[in-house]
């Protein structure tokens, strides 16, 4: 998975990060919190990283202490549809 959305994101659910996506693999319901990135479907582009103005989305290499379970939460998302 090459991109993770964070924390950050609670309850900010902004949906830039949707707009510039080129192949539509962030989501989310009317119920959850924050978006998620499905790791099939997210090409490594960088696009959503670039406009989220809570600076929630990272690589999965660079995902701050203490924030690593999102790589999970993420995935889970898209395992439960």
């Amino acid at each position: 998975m090459p991109y993770v959305i964070t924390e950050p994101c609670i309850d900010v659910k902004d949906g830039t990060c949707v707009d510039v996506c080129p192949v539509d693999c962030i989501k989310t319901t009317p119920d959850d919190a924050m978006f998620y990135i499905d790791p099939d479907g997210c090409i490594d582009c960088n696009a959503c990283r670039h406009v989220c103005p809570v600076d929630a989305i990272f690589s999965t290499w660079e995902i701050p202490v203490g924030q690593e379970q999102y790589t999970q939460i993420n995935a889970d998302f898209f395992r439960k549809r």
